[in-house]
Formats: structure tokens, sequence, C-alpha cells
């Protein structure tokens, strides 16, 4: 049964979808069976991945028209690697999702439907607090929460480490954070202050891998490839195979803990 991790932070520009696409693809690359569900209106991980925005997808699911395994993807670069699509339509979701009956666990139904498919499903929330990620944070067992090195990105995760405890108290007790990634790093004094302050607050959540500000990480998404299908000697596509290695590693050490 897979584990269920979603990425998510309210603050849009923090490196989140480009996290999901890299972090899901190395782990795919790694030899585990991974679904990437992309639950964002703007669908960037969808176009990133180089699928069709105008194909039915997670927004049709939620409103009954199609079942998941009806509408998943499979990428042809690489063997283990499915996506669950995203279009503008999800925009009206946190409307409709509100008046459904059992509201709260919309998506968690959709997830579980396909949930034994996959070692790992990793899902790319909306930079929103919205009913569609509350929704989205009832269904996943786990947070991994992408943080900017920049004192801005700081300020608001306070907003939604109290969400991520609303729905622990009130609709997922067993939700956890899964950790804090430090993305759109620069060697300089700001980014270092930053990153240490992240590490001394999180102390073990906070990942050892850093993702590095890197142009070829933002020309991969224009070619429909995760940045180490288009150049993977690329810094980018070295840390977030990196991140990936971190992740199973963690995640291994978890279940042994068990």
């Amino acid at each position: 049964m897979a584990k269920v991790v979603a990425l998510a932070n309210q603050k849009g520009g923090v490196g989140k979808t480009t996290t999901a696409i890299n972090l899901a693809a190395n782990v795919a690359l790694l030899g585990k069976r991974v679904l990437l569900i992309d639950a964002d209106p703007q669908a960037n991980a969808t176009s990133g991945l180089g699928f069709d925005i105008n194909l039915p997808g997670i927004y049709e699911c939620i409103v009954g028209d199609k079942r998941a395994e009806e509408v998943i993807l499979h990428s042809e670069d690489i063997k283990k690697l499915w996506v669950l699509p995203s279009s503008i339509n999800l925009v009206a979701a946190d409307t409709e999702l509100a008046t459904m009956e059992d509201a709260h666990h919309i998506i968690k139904r959709i997830v579980d439907s396909v949930r034994d498919s996959y070692d790992y499903i990793f899902i790319d929330c909306s930079p929103s607090l919205g009913f569609t990620t509350v929704n989205i944070l009832t269904a996943a067992d786990s947070v991994l929460v992408p943080v900017q090195c920049e004192y801005l990105a700081l300020e608001g995760l306070s907003k939604l480490l109290n969400s991520i405890r609303m729905v622990k108290t009130r609709l997922n007790p067993a939700l956890q954070i899964e950790g804090f990634v430090l993305t759109m790093y620069m060697r300089n004094k700001l980014n270092n202050q930053v990153a240490a302050e992240v590490r001394e607050h999180f102390a073990d959540l906070a990942y050892e891998t850093i993702i590095q500000r890197n142009i070829r990480l933002g020309e991969a998404p224009s070619h429909g490839k995760p940045i180490m299908l288009y150049d993977a000697a690329a810094t980018g596509a070295i840390n977030y195979l990196n991140l990936a290695r971190e992740f199973l590693k963690r995640n291994r050490k978890t279940k042994n803990d068990k």
C-alpha cells in the first residue's frame, strides 16, 4: 500500500511543483512505483511532465464523472511513474467540494481507490489553504514542505502548520510532517541564515539535501521533462536525485523503527 505524501505551501514560487515533479520522477527512477497527483489548477506538474492539461483528470474524479484508474496517465520516459493530471477546471473544486456529502473525504476516497497499485503517491497541492488543500491533507499520510531560503517564506509557515494541526485534530489524526526541504538556495549570508534557522527550529525534520537555484531547473518543464531527463549533469538534477535518496532512506528508517 502506498505512502501518500502531500507537497504543500500556501506561498507560491517556493519550488513546490518543481519539487513534486522531480522528487516523484527520481523516486520512480530509483525503482519505486510512483503516482503523482496534480491537484493544482495551474496544472504545472501535468505539463511539466509532458502531459496534455486538457485531458480529464482529478477534477472529473472529484465530481464523479470518472474513476481515477480511467484517467491516470503513464509516463513514456519513466517506466514506474504515473500521473493523475489536473486542469483549469479544478478552480471550481473548492466551491463544489464544500457542497458534497462527506465533503472532507472526497479526495481520500479517490486516493484510496488506487493506493494498492503504488509504493508512493505524491500530491502537488495548490498554493492556498482552501477546501481542496484540506481535503488533500485529510487523504495524506504526511506533508512535505518546500521552504524557499528567504525570510518571507519562513513567515508564512505558521499558517500552514496551523492548518496541518487543525486537520490532524479534526480529520486525520495520523497525519505527520514528512519534513522541510530548503529550495532556491544561493550561497549568500541571507540564505545561510534562513537555512540555519530552519535547521535549528525543525531539527531532524529539516532535510539535509538543499535544492540550489539552477537555470536548468527552470528550463526543464518547458520541455515536458524532469530535470534528470533534461540535463542529468545539472546541479538541480544532482540535488533532486540526492533528495529522492534521502527521502527513501528516511522512509526505510521509519519502517524499520516500526
